[in-house]
């Protein structure tokens, strides 16, 4: 399975950007997918996921109401749609996917077989 995530760029507080990641394979039903982000000098965190089904979604709590994830399952793409955004979101942004995760566990990096690349956010202030 091969991600390829794109869609970053700089952008002022309260602007929004829509992140995109096309996977190589059929995510629907079969991959639970996820966006990550690794701020400098900090860890990589869970930002939100989406179900294989697409009927569930989970967010992390800086995320949500601002944040949505979605999937165009005939372009076997996976968005995230970022509003109202803060400097504190100036990031690398990895989208990733789970072929095994329980729901529960998806919010651990652990939990996923498969990175794209990575796509930088920044916000200015």
């Amino acid at each position: 399975v091969q991600l390829q995530a794109s869609g970053g760029g700089l952008v002022q507080t309260g602007g929004s950007l829509r992140l995109s990641c096309v996977a190589s394979v059929r995510m629907y039903n079969n991959y639970v997918m996820g966006w990550f982000r690794q701020a400098p000098e900090k860890e990589r965190e869970f930002g939100a996921a989406l179900s294989r089904n697409g009927g569930s979604t989970s967010y992390t709590d800086s995320v949500k109401g601002r944040f949505t994830i979605s999937r165009d399952n005939a372009k076997n793409t996976v968005y995230l749609q970022m509003t109202r955004l803060k400097p504190e979101d100036t990031a690398v942004y990895y989208c990733a996917a789970s072929r095994g995760a329980i729901w529960s566990s998806i919010g651990f990096s652990d939990s996923y077989n498969y990175w794209g690349q990575g796509t930088e956010v920044t916000v200015s202030s």
